[in-house]
């Protein structure tokens, strides 16, 4: 096994954003597929999404909609309870302090503005199935939107085999404060909390990661009738390491191969500061496909996997700002000193005893980030996710009259003249009063 390994000083500009280019995603290729099953889940309700969940996943599951007992008494072994709990008061403290202030600013004598926060009323928390369920994204995505105090939140996840939610996910529900779990994946979930079905309230934004199909269906409905939002665009997991010799290159390569087995299409980058010794990193990542379960996944995503060498730390934080990492790990000397320079990264891990499994699981941070080169412009799900702003005004006729004039000019120069009638029509009264 060899990546692919570029020098970064070797290259032209052309050739250095090529470096930023993911595996390409096909969404356009099932967009027709994708818009069938929506438009099937929007005609027939409940009933589309029974035939497509017995299709797909081979079980028809009643109840659809799955009431969530109380976490006392959900059958998961006592190690697996502890260990979500552990993680679940790690998300809760991070996440709490993020709650924000409402602002109040008089910005001159007799005008006030003030933004406060409400919560986003309903939403939908998709926890992907496929391989294998992932009780930890139904944590990242619960724990916030309980904080919040989003009054309406329903889990979409696939069956198991015998039409029941996992019992994994229903503990972790359960202790989010997560009443229901719909028992369906795929876009048909996604197009079920955006429309609504016989038994599903639809919901007014819609968050968590899935495949393509569900990628598609999330893009697909936030512009459509159905009138709803979604977290952020997603393409497959990533991974980059931004190491120098200080480094044990056994912590690179699971770092490396905890992205790889994600998917085929997922990407890892290994950047390199300074003298490295590649040849120690790709002789572990040898080692350890002998024995990793899902080898062959990981093989694949590294055939499109780059290690890319700089001479210096400068230089490596070219690479990471034109790349916008999901996930960056600084696994060299004196990490921190990189962190003012970093513009953009979903989230990062700092020094060589955090690896990005921490973040995915149980330090606090969330997982569910921008992937793609998104992180330039969109942020992980947080309790801000959740939330919506509205901002107040309020004058009184003092203030009016000290912004009056500059209002109603502004309006003439855009020649919107009822927009300055509401103004003078006040002023007007209360001049009057004061004679």
């Amino acid at each position: 096994m060899m990546l692919k390994t570029w020098n970064f000083a070797d290259l032209d500009e052309t050739a250095r954003n090529m470096l930023s280019k993911r595996p390409r995603m096909n969404t356009a290729d099932i967009s027709a597929i994708v818009q069938t099953i929506i438009d099937d889940v929007h005609m027939r309700g409940d009933k589309a999404v029974l035939d497509l969940t017995e299709k797909y996943d081979g079980v028809r599951p009643n109840p659809l909609l799955w009431p969530v007992r109380p976490k006392e008494v959900i059958p998961v072994d006592g190690d697996v309870r502890e260990a979500f709990s552990l993680a679940y008061e790690n998300l809760y403290l991070f996440h709490k302090a993020q709650l924000p202030q409402n602002i109040e600013v008089q910005t001159m004598p007799g005008v006030i503005c003030r933004r406060e926060s409400r919560p986003i009323e309903a939403v939908g928390l998709y926890i992907p199935g496929g391989t294998a369920p992932l009780p930890s994204t139904a944590l990242m995505l619960g724990v916030p939107a309980a904080l919040a105090g989003c009054s309406y939140k329903v889990i979409a996840t696939p069956p198991d085999k015998s039409g029941r939610p996992p019992l994994e996910i229903e503990f972790v529900a359960a202790l989010a404060g997560v009443s229901h779990i719909y028992l369906a994946g795929g876009a048909q979930a996604i197009a079920a909390m955006a429309y609504g079905t016989g038994s599903l309230r639809k919901v007014d934004k819609i968050f968590g990661p899935g495949n393509q199909f569900v990628t598609t269906a999330k893009m697909l409905l936030q512009n459509s009738d159905a009138m709803v939002a979604i977290d952020l665009p997603a393409g497959p997991s990533e991974v980059m390491v931004v190491a120098d010799r200080t480094a044990d290159p056994e912590f690179i390569a699971t770092d490396l191969l905890s992205q790889a087995e994600h998917g085929i299409d997922s990407q890892v980058m290994l950047v390199t500061v300074g003298p490295f010794d590649t040849d120690a990193v790709l002789g572990a990542i040898d080692r350890h496909l002998t024995d990793l379960p899902r080898a062959n996944i990981a093989r694949k995503a590294l055939e499109h996997s780059h290690i890319v060498a700089t001479k210096t730390r400068s230089q490596a934080v070219d690479v990471i700002n034109r790349y916008a990492p999901e996930h960056l790990i600084l696994n060299l000397d004196n990490a921190r000193d990189l962190i003012p320079e970093i513009m953009h990264s979903g989230s990062v891990f700092v020094g060589p005893w955090t690896p990005e499994s921490v973040g995915d699981y149980a330090s606090g941070t969330n997982h569910t980030l921008p992937t793609y080169g998104y992180a330039r412009m969109y942020s992980g799900v947080s309790v801000d996710s959740f939330l919506k702003h509205i901002t107040f005004q309020e004058l009184d006729r003092d203030g009016l009259h000290a912004i009056g004039q500059s209002v109603m000019r502004m309006a003439e120069v855009e020649k919107l003249e009822a927009h300055k009638r509401a103004v003078k029509v006040r002023l007007d009264r209360r001049d009057s009063h004061r004679k």
